[in-house]
């Protein structure tokens, strides 16, 4: 079978007066593992992308995407990954590439929220929400970390039951193998100042070049 050629712009920085706060909760964490942060106005949604992965703590090893509806099951509107597969879609979800869409789409005022998945495999759940639009601050480099709490579960853990598995590990310290494959990872630890953004046309020129 022939290979559909993906058409899509790569990132590059554009002019912007406003920045979005929004909040990131990952679904399914009690207590919940949660990040503040503010973009640009002017992002796209792969640019978004790129800083939830960062502020989150996950290593981008996955595909991903965004949906307008807070079910994987019922979306009506999908932004997904470049590299994933059109037969990844359904007929009746229309999708655009991320890199193609702004967050003002469908961010626009307080409240307003996205789905966003990473690894399908795992399917770590985040809703993001649009906490206020801000005038942009001079000599602030954006995005920026605020806040948020507790470190991400770690890349292929086995989604949520596998998170907390791995919390048990680390505060019983009775298992062996799984504490040598955690490494320092400590569930409780995490802090805004240490998060670097990388930028996201840097990101993905590495992804297409590996």
């Amino acid at each position: 079978m022939q290979q559909e050629y993906v058409e899509f712009s790569m990132p590059r920085s554009r002019k912007y007066n406003k920045v979005y706060q929004l909040h990131i909760g990952l679904s399914g964490t009690e207590p919940p593992v949660w990040r503040r942060i503010q973009v640009p106005e002017s992002y796209t949604f792969y640019d978004l992308h790129v800083a939830v992965q960062d502020a989150m703590g996950w290593q981008d090893y996955h595909l991903f995407e965004f949906s307008r509806t807070q079910s994987h099951h019922k979306q009506d509107y999908r932004i997904v990954s470049v590299f994933d597969e059109p037969e990844n879609t359904t007929l009746d979800v229309k999708y655009e590439y991320a890199t193609e869409v702004s967050i003002k789409k469908f961010l626009t005022k307080e409240k307003d929220h996205v789905l966003y998945i990473y690894d399908f495999g795992d399917g770590w759940n985040h809703v993001v929400t649009l906490e206020k639009i801000l005038p942009r601050e001079k000599n602030v480099r954006y995005p920026v970390c605020l806040d948020g709490a507790l470190a991400c579960p770690p890349e292929d853990c086995g989604s949520i039951p596998g998170y907390y598995d791995c919390i048990r590990a680390v505060r019983s310290q009775d298992n062996e193998e799984l504490l040598a494959w955690l490494g320092d990872w400590d569930p409780e630890v995490f802090d805004p100042h240490q998060v670097k953004f990388e930028l996201p046309g840097k990101r993905l020129k590495k992804a297409m070049d590996t």
